[in-house]
């Protein structure tokens, strides 16, 4: 988990939405493991649905779809789910970086119950439900019309941005460091520029520059250099029989001529002379 919450904000912040929207609203992190949730307890027709193996197991898979299209499109993604009730997933980025979603479900969205209850029986016909039960339930349902919901969903989005703002939702910058120094230390003699770093790490380039002046006081290129010396020293001084030439590709410089350049600028010296004075 890359993201650290402030839970007991995040609770009064879901508190407020439902209060305003009498909508059930739910955070999970970028892994969708569910973080907290207002209220607690879900719809009681959602409670039918989800008490049965199959119908738990389409409810997981339908929040995941809907958490990666919604990371995908970069934006609030509103849809019907697998049980034929209306809800809302909005992705939250620090920066460049997926922290995780808020989702808002359970709506029932539709304008009479005898609609509602006809999708709702069609949509969840294989699931193996007590259908008495989920009549009931459905009928005490109060029905919610597009234009809330779609009302709610621009909120659900303001709500996003405020977390983010109030720093409620941040990414842990511990984990973060010990990810790019493990990779740079892992694949130093490899092609590494911005763009590698900033994918292996799921970071904007700009706080891949900021974490590495606060891991390294400078940037990756200069760590990716360092490491490249050390190692050449290395080897000039315990593989003495190694040609130069081979040394190079193996510290990451297909091109001599530009590993002897970099060697002698950093180091004070050509790689033949340091090797002569380590024998």
């Amino acid at each position: 988990m890359i993201s650290a919450f402030d839970i007991e904000k995040l609770r009064e912040l879901l508190k407020d939405f439902y209060e305003i929207s009498k909508i059930r609203i739910t955070v999970f992190d970028e892994n969708l493991n569910e973080l907290v949730s207002y209220p607690t307890q879900v719809a009681p027709y959602c409670a039918v649905i989800r008490g049965c193996m199959k119908g738990l197991d389409a409810c997981l898979r339908c929040d995941r779809q809907a958490c990666k299209t919604a990371s995908e499109k970069h934006s609030t993604h509103i849809y019907r789910c697998h049980a034929g009730l209306t809800e809302a997933v909005t992705p939250l980025y620090v920066g460049d970086v997926l922290a995780g979603y808020l989702l808002f479900g359970h709506v029932f969205g539709y304008e009479t119950h005898a609609e509602g209850l006809a999708a709702i029986l069609r949509y969840t016909q294989d699931l193996p439900l007590n259908r008495n039960m989920l009549r009931e339930a459905v009928n005490d349902a109060v029905p919610i019309p597009e234009n809330y919901v779609r009302a709610a969903a621009h909120i659900l989005h303001a709500v996003a941005s405020y977390l983010i703002l109030e720093r409620m939702a941040t990414l842990r910058e511990d984990l973060l460091e010990a990810r790019l120094d493990a990779f740079i230390s892992t694949h130093f003699t490899e092609q590494l520029n911005a763009v590698r770093l900033s994918q292996a790490l799921g970071i904007g380039k700009t706080q891949l520059y900021e974490l590495s002046r606060r891991l390294y006081s400078r940037g990756t290129a200069a760590r990716v250099r360092e490491l490249r010396m050390e190692k050449a020293k290395e080897l000039l001084s315990s593989q003495k029989q190694l040609p130069l030439a081979e040394i190079a590709e193996q510290c990451g410089y297909p091109d001599y001529n530009y590993f002897f350049t970099v060697f002698r600028r950093e180091v004070g010296c050509t790689p033949g002379e340091w090797r002569k004075r380590n024998i």
